[in-house]
């Protein structure tokens, strides 16, 4: 009698297992194109900024840009100088871009999708089934990528520390100090959202947020401590002092070359792209937008919505890197300890009056 269970069992395992996996390469593949096309993105943006014309020469508009940029590297000697520690000179990029690409493992893209029946061969059918628009749908997504991300920093100081040179290791000291401190008020900025959401879920946050109820409206505050401390999260000016290029010759990076100098460039545009769907999850609604027209494109118009308002933001990082000069150091830190952080604990504590005095 326990056999047929058993069966339904296994191949709801199955299912799942190759759903995840289809959603996974999905995911990644989307990711990696967009973290291509984002450098794509800045070297157009910055160019008509200053009144040139950027990539034209490959590919329409340049379009194909990317993609010979990544067989220049591809191809690019990789030198690796002798004095380094080799194993953690090997590792650190790695590390950067596998906590960079993780994170995305838990943001919702989209409401829920169904999936109708499909016949696998003649030994398996896949759905039809209800799954959600993400890889994996956590009760603790926001908790899970504040954890992932904050690992990232590790592949920053210990490519500082593995190349054994000063511009390196001062280039890594000043990632770790810099992104350290302004986790702090990162993580503070947020609390006042879990407070009106009551959940770390991410689809939670955006279902509270119905009804144009975004937390831009409701948290302003929060809002902008969270831009400008995530600017300081993925090293991007005016906060990009971990290399600093007039100081430090690179920063962390500096001894590397070829696809492992790459790999770091993708890490920060990947931390980039994670940074802006939580922007948008958090404080704009999500995929939350009009909804019309045949089942299908109801389906597919919340996932637009999302990737219309994380477009936004890219282009809003862009803008500000090609727009104001960087801080001095000391600056940095002094508004991060002392500017950031007072005014997101403000806000907490604001926030949390206003909750209980309503309840």
């Amino acid at each position: 009698m326990s056999a047929p269970h058993e069966k339904d069992i296994s191949l709801s395992i199955t299912t799942f297992v190759i759903i995840s996996i289809i959603k996974s390469v999905a995911v990644i593949f989307v990711l990696l194109t967009a973290v291509a096309y984002s450098v794509w993105l800045e070297r157009k943006v910055s160019a008509h900024i200053q009144n040139r014309w950027g990539p034209t020469r490959v590919g329409p508009f340049g379009l194909l840009q990317p993609l010979a940029d990544g067989i220049k590297f591809i191809f690019k000697e990789d030198l690796t100088q002798p004095y380094v520690y080799k194993t953690l000179y090997i590792a650190a990029p790695m590390l950067a871009v596998v906590f960079a690409i993780t994170s995305i493992s838990v943001v919702p893209f989209g409401n829920w999708m169904e999936i109708p029946e499909i016949n696998v061969g003649h030994w398996l059918t896949i759905g039809p089934i209800n799954t959600p628009f993400q890889i994996t749908d956590l009760n603790i997504g926001l908790l899970v990528i504040l954890g992932i991300t904050s690992m990232g920093v590790y592949g920053v100081a210990l490519a500082g520390w593995s190349s054994n040179s000063k511009y390196s290791l001062l280039g890594g000291l000043r990632a770790s100090a810099q992104m350290i401190s302004y986790e702090v008020s990162l993580g503070l900025s947020l609390v006042g959202v879990l407070i009106l959401a009551g959940s770390f879920s991410l689809r939670d946050i955006v279902e509270a947020q119905r009804h144009l109820h975004w937390n831009i409206f409701l948290q302003p505050v929060a809002f902008f401590t969270y831009l400008i401390s995530a600017y300081a999260e993925t090293n991007r000016t005016p906060f990009d002092l971990p290399e600093a290029e007039s100081e430090l010759v690179a920063g962390y990076h500096t001894e590397y070359s070829a696809m492992k100098f790459a790999m770091f460039f993708m890490a920060e545009y990947a931390n980039m792209v994670t940074v802006a769907c939580l922007a948008t999850l958090l404080f704009f609604g999500g995929w939350l937008g009009p909804v019309f027209g045949p089942p299908l494109l109801q389906m597919v118009l919340p996932v637009i919505w999302f990737c219309l308002k994380v477009f936004f933001f890219m282009f809003l990082y862009v803008w500000v890197r090609w727009t104001l000069p960087r801080f001095r150091y000391d600056q940095l830190m002094a508004f991060g300890w002392k500017v950031l952080l007072p005014v997101a604990m403000a806000n907490v504590i604001v926030t949390a009056l206003i909750v209980a005095w309503r309840a």
